[in-house]
């Protein structure tokens, strides 16, 4: 809320007094929704925060500066002071008494519950600022409300109808006057939830740093949090005051505090509520939080016939934001506040490079909860909502529509507010039960709301501070509700039976009439009387059925069975009961009995059973399985994938065909499997579905289920299953938990390894290399160790020591490398050589331990040296691991299996015959000191997963050296095409297996293969070479092993192109069809050429091969160009194939610094495909449904420069207007993931494309069944 309350708290008093006794409100500045309207029932009133309505009819209102007061009904107009709190209560600014709840058994149980900020210093007494008895509390300068701020405390307590208080709860240290204390509100379990602030500053990024040095009536960090006490200003990275007290669950250096949380607590004690995530936890702090990580949660509710909490979370600078706790003992909800704000970093926040946030941000967007529901301060929330934004926004009420006499459609709706805007909103239910983002409407406008509630009847209240007022939403015609009395119900014929519906009624007072079916045949045309009667002749049941209706044309109705002649039977189930629990193929015994009055006991062949199936992959469906008849039998319990569990009913039906159905829920055991593989990463089958490891599901115990490991992957071959099984086989769900590990080994030669030392000669000068390229060191002034980190190592002194490798065709690395060595300095000051390729005059490439900044270093020489650092020093004596990487553009340093840093760098390698030297260099000496172990060298980039399984794998014993090449390919044609060629081959072959086929182009005829004219590998027996201008081109393939030997060339063939057709606009083009490698080609004009991290190749793309995403780390990364800054004129387009779309999931993003120029994601969090585009602020639209799931679908999103529209499948599902360029700055472009929020993309994607024009809806249905070429 920040500063919007506080400018209208001075005037408040006056305002009030203004309008007492105002019964109706001036016109609203938009109209409310039709035949609703708004009625003020309380007035008069001093800066109102919070209404209670009691069973009895009493209404309670509390306000800011400390009163409670109580009306004795809606009618009321004069209320009684039932406590006067105002000397405890500092309600200076947003401060004050904020939250009140009444015992839900009030007023059996009397007890009143409020939540204030306490006019008291930690362990002081009140009035600190503030004086007693007086309305309005100042804090004073010096300190300063936003100096050193006048600090205070929060009280939970507990008044009694006396007015006597008892504290539950003094806790929640607040510095600064905002967003203080929030609201409390009763569970249906009874436990008792409160909400509150982070009592930190709404001006700065407030760390503990204290704002004002000159005072030290308020001391610096006056809430003594870690890593200083009282008095001591905190200092980033390892402050944790201020804001970061929101993440104060997460750190142990103190006891932990309140604020910015939400707690479940026992109301009669104030302890933690039994059932709470940390309820045995040895701080009763700790043990009281179900959610952190919040700014401001200043209004929460419970969703109705649930557990959900939903808290209106007022934002800082840029969002507001609705969240949801869905299970509040099912784990601590973290929503990531300071560290987050809306739907991503908070970029002051995120620049102070705080310990605390940046954990955070490392843990990964699944580490904080996403908001439900944000809007941004900048923007309306819909197109042609007529509450418009201003400056500030403050989330200010929220409250569940549970049904009443507003139409059906509002059922389930959440109404919620924002006081700056003046606005209240509704969010309609969804399907699944929840309220839906997409249907967000207006509701009122120009009323200053801090709390929305519901009343006894069901119609919305708010809080009106502004005119110290509460005012009540009706709409003018509920539909009447039809209740029938019927005397008697059962009977002998003739059986008379009189028949009331005097009991219906008109919320409104309207007129009723009212029309029967009296003989049960469907026609409303028995009678039109309020009470008739009937006499029924012929035994049999009769329906009957009065409809009511209103002057207004509502109607309502009702329904009564009468019975001549014969009573219903009666089912009762003896076994099973409904805590029985099965595994599959376990025998589950069943016996019941029906009764009738008139026949006795039922017999067993008018008694059916059947068993259902509930399978709830999300909400529930049904599959009967079988039926038995009989009063007993027996069944085995059947195979079925969970989450799903078993129903047997039991109906009975008597000789004149009425009946009675009982049924009885019978729930699964059910266990967790976990899967792994050795190394950790790699990707496993389960069911349906191919994960990255590790994960685990739930399944019923004893189920069938298949596991696959797939091979090869990476470097690596599957091995064995833990549970000794195939590569892929089914195993039988065990009754516990059980891990299933894949091992993996190495294939014979890592691919690219051609240099690696294991330093394990322990004698001698010579040192072995492990690789196929003979490429042996020789010793200079160094020693053996035998405490190497695997078996043996060298020993380095730091002044003469180093290994030489003499200059070999295979180490004078260009377009790719790695670096990888353990090491184990006792000194890194300066730069400290661990692997150095040397160059005339220079280097070509080095990895050193030390640099002058003492932190470890890559540098490699292309056009120029670029060079990248660690973040901090190597430990001294002890054994760290480093890893440097350069794919051609991007050369990244990892320590201890971690990239610690990257950086652009692009070109080849430098090369010349200069020397290889471990530990030392003949240029500028830069000698290592202390061992080194475990050398390797490869000519190619490593991922993140194999340097980690390199880092933990020795180097072992050298295998037999593969000389033998494949054989050729046979067989090659090229077929021209519209700037393509399309080339087919038949198969190699090699003694160990082919590895892959390099393919090599030329304008001339006759040429020779070489690196210089590849254009391509693949490996499968197909290559599309795209892109191609008009012309004839040769082209020749050759075979590659893992040692890679290659093969003799194929023969020549020619391919004559066309040229292609005209793609205006077109400025990314990624056909995915590589198949192999670590780049996808641009083929459009531009050469935005993308590189894969963690991405897999797939054959079954939608044209060709398409690219796997893993949902975790996978992404391909496209440098920033000109041509990708889009303006006022996009198309992305994309066809995808996801395994989910629950939460955001990156398609296409260009990102921009804190945030996003333009994205195209497969979900969001309404799970529907969503576009984004950043102008003056974001604007967005969404479809109309998810994307099915393992299903090719296309999505196109275009922007015109004033129309923002999203297209599915070749048809506009959606648009908005949007106006202004979109923003631009050097954010890389990726696809699959985005480095601000991760939100990856888990599924394959194939046929990108980006255009700098807006597309007609042909143009993208021809594109969308044209591949990319």
């Amino acid at each position: 809320m920040g500063g919007s309350v506080r400018r209208l708290l001075r005037c408040l008093v006056s305002a009030a007094l203004l309008l007492a006794g105002l019964t109706a409100l001036s016109s609203p500045a938009a109209a409310l929704p039709q035949r609703f309207h708004k009625q003020t029932i309380f007035s008069g009133l001093i800066s109102p925060t919070n209404i209670e309505f009691a069973a009895d009819g009493r209404v309670f209102v509390a306000e800011k500066g400390g009163y409670i007061k109580v009306f004795d009904s809606l009618s009321d107009t004069t209320p009684t002071l039932y406590a006067d709190l105002r000397t405890k209560v500092h309600d200076f600014w947003d401060r004050g008494l904020l939250g009140m709840a009444l015992h839900p058994n009030f007023p059996a149980d009397p007890r009143v519950y409020v939540l204030y900020s306490y006019d008291a210093e930690p362990g002081g007494t009140a009035p600190r600022w503030g004086q007693a008895n007086e309305d309005y509390d100042e804090c004073p300068s010096p300190p300063g409300p936003t100096g050193d701020g006048c600090r205070i405390t929060g009280r939970l307590s507990v008044i009694s109808p006396s007015g006597a208080e008892t504290p539950l709860i003094t806790d929640w240290c607040q510095q600064y006057p905002s967003h203080s204390i929030g609201d409390l509100q009763f569970g249906r379990d009874g436990m008792l939830y409160a909400s509150a602030g982070d009592g930190a500053s709404f001006e700065f990024p407030d760390y503990g740093q204290d704002n004002l040095t000159s005072s030290d009536i308020v001391p610096d960090n006056p809430c003594g949090d870690p890593p200083g006490a009282v008095g001591t200003a905190l200092t980033p990275p390892s402050a944790e005051g201020g804001t970061l007290r929101s993440q104060d669950l997460r750190t142990n250096g103190d006891p932990t505090g309140l604020d910015g949380t939400i707690i479940r607590i026992n109301p009669d004690t104030g302890a933690a509520a039994p059932g709470n995530p940390n309820a045995g936890s040895s701080d009763p702090n700790t043990a009281r939080v179900v959610a952190y990580g919040l700014r401001n949660p200043f209004r929460i509710t419970h969703r109705p016939g649930t557990d959900e909490i939903w808290s209106g979370e007022v934002g800082w600078g840029a969002y507001e934001e609705l969240n949801r706790i869905a299970n509040p003992t099912g784990g601590v909800a973290n929503f990531g506040w300071p560290c987050y704000e809306g739907p991503g970093l908070e970029d002051g926040y995120d620049a102070l490079n705080l310990t605390l946030c940046e954990n955070l941000y490392a843990a990964g967007p699944s580490a904080h909860q996403q908001p439900y529901f944000s809007w941004n301060h900048d923007q309306r929330l819909y197109t042609g909502d007529p509450c418009a934004p201003g400056s500030q926004s403050s989330s200010s009420g929220v409250a569940f529509y549970n049904g009443g006499p507003y139409p059906d459609a509002y059922d389930g709706a959440l109404f919620f507010s924002d006081y700056s805007r003046r606005c209240v909103w509704v969010m309609s239910k969804g399907t699944n039960g929840l309220p839906d983002p997409a249907t967000v409407s207006s509701f009122d406008t120009g009323i200053g709301t801090v709390e929305l509630e519901t009343g006894p009847n069901g119609d919305l209240f708010a809080v009106d501070f502004d005119n110290g007022a509460i005012v009540r939403y009706i709409y003018d015609n509920s539909p009447p509700t039809a209740v029938i009395s019927a005397t008697p119900t059962s009977g002998h014929a003739p059986l008379t039976v009189a028949f009331s519906g005097t009991g219906s009624s008109d919320a409104d007072g309207d007129p009723l009439t009212y029309a029967w079916d009296l003989d049960g045949d469907g026609e409303l045309d028995d009678s039109t009387s309020a009470t008739p009667s009937r006499t029924y002749t012929e035994i049999g049941s009769y329906v009957v059925r009065l409809r009511v209706r209103d002057n207004q044309g509502g109607q309502g109705d009702a329904t009564v069975t009468v019975n001549v002649g014969n009573s219903a039977p009666t089912a009762a189930i003896s076994s099973p009961s409904s805590a029985t629990t099965w595994a599959v193929g376990d025998t589950i015994g069943f016996s019941g009995t029906g009764t009738d009055p008139e026949e006795g006991a039922i017999p067993g062949s008018r008694m059916t059973w059947a068993l259902i199936m509930h399978h709830c992959p999300g909400a529930c469906h049904e599959h009967e399985i079988t039926r038995y008849t009989g009063a007993s039998g027996s069944f085995q319990a059947p195979d079925h994938e969970h989450p799903s569990h078993l129903e047997l009913r039991l109906i009975v039906t008597d000789e004149h065909g009425l009946t009675d159905t009982k049924s009885v829920l019978l729930q699964p055991k059910t266990v967790n499997v976990t899967f792994q593989t050795n190394p950790p990463g790699l990707q496993l089958g389960f069911n349906q579905e191919q994960t990255v490891t590790p994960f685990t599901r739930t399944v019923i115990v004893n189920s069938s289920n298949s596991i696959t490991a797939p091979s090869p992957q990476s470097d690596y071959v599957f091995d064995a299953w833990s549970d000794g099984g195939a590569a892929t086989h089914n195993f039988a769900a065990p009754a516990s938990a059980t891990t299933y590990t894949a091992t993996y080994k190495p294939a014979q030669t890592p691919a690219g390894l051609v240099a690696a030392y294991g330093m394990n000669e322990g004698a001698g000068t010579a040192v072995g290399d492990a690789s196929l390229y003979g490429n042996p060191g020789t010793t200079t002034a160094t020693t053996w160790s035998a405490s190497g980190k695997y078996g043996k190592a060298l020993s380095f002194n730091g002044f003469s020591s180093w290994v030489t490798v003499n200059d070999a065709p295979s180490l004078r690395l260009t377009t790719g490398m790695t670096l990888e060595a353990w090491v184990r300095p006792t000194t890194v000051d300066s730069w400290r050589t661990v692997i150095m390729k040397q160059h005339t005059g220079g280097l070509a490439y080095v990895l050193s331990a030390g640099s002058d900044t003492d932190r470890p270093h890559t540098v490699i020489h292309t056009a120029g040296e670029a060079d990248i650092g660690g973040t901090a020093s190597l430990p001294l004596n002890t054994w760290s691991h480093l890893a440097a990487t350069y794919d051609g553009t991007t050369l990244r340093l990892h320590v201890n299996g971690t990239q610690v840093s990257q950086r652009t760098a692009g070109g080849p390698i430098r090369t010349d015959n200069g020397a290889l030297r471990i530990g030392g260099n003949s240029i500028w000496g830069e000698y290592f000191t202390g061992l080194i172990d475990e050398v390797r060298i490869y000519n190619r980039a490593l991922t993140a997963l194999q340097i980690h399984t390199d880092m933990n794998t020795p180097i072992g014993e050298e295998p037999p050296p593969d000389i033998q090449a494949p054989t050729a390919p046979g067989s090659l044609a090229a077929v021209g095409g519209a700037g393509n060629a399309q080339l087919t081959w038949s198969a190699s072959t090699d003694n160990v297996g082919v590895e892959g086929y390099t393919v090599h182009r030329s304008t001339t005829p006759g040429f020779t293969p070489s690196g210089a004219n590849q254009v391509g590998s693949s490996q499968t027996t197909t290559f599309t070479d795209a892109g191609l201008a008009a012309g004839t081109y040769y082209y020749r393939v050759r075979a590659f092993d893992a040692a890679s030997n290659l093969s003799p060339s194929s023969a020549e063939v020619s391919a004559a192109v066309t040229a292609p057709p005209a793609n205006p606009g077109l400025v990314a083009a990624y056909g995915m069809n590589e198949g192999t490698g670590s780049t996808v080609a641009d083929l459009s004009a531009t050469g935005n050429t993308g590189t894969l991290t963690n991405t897999s190749w797939s054959a079954s793309g939608r044209h060709g091969s398409a690219l796997a995403f893993n949902g975790s780390s996978s992404w391909v990364t496209v440098n920033d160009a000109p041509s990708l800054r889009l303006t006022t004129g996009m198309t992305l387009e994309a066809w995808v194939r996801p395994t989910t779309v629950d939460s955001w999931r990156t398609v296409i993003m260009k990102q921009h610094t804190g945030g996003l120029a333009y994205v195209l994601s497969a979900g969001s969090d309404t799970d529907r495909p969503h576009t984004v585009i950043h102008t003056a602020g974001e604007a967005d639209i969404g479809g109309t449904a998810s994307l099915p799931l393992n299903t090719w679908s296309h999505l196109a999103a275009t922007y015109d420069g004033t129309t923002l529209r999203l297209h599915v499948n070749g048809t506009q599902v959606s648009q908005r207007t949007a106006g202004g360029p979109i923003r631009t700055d050097n954010g890389a472009l990726r696809i699959g993931g985005n480095s601000i929020w991760g939100e990856y993309f888990t599924g394959l994607i194939d046929e990108v494309r980006i255009y700098n024009r807006a597309l007609t809806t042909t143009e993208i249905q021809t594109d969308m069944n044209s591949p990319v070429s």
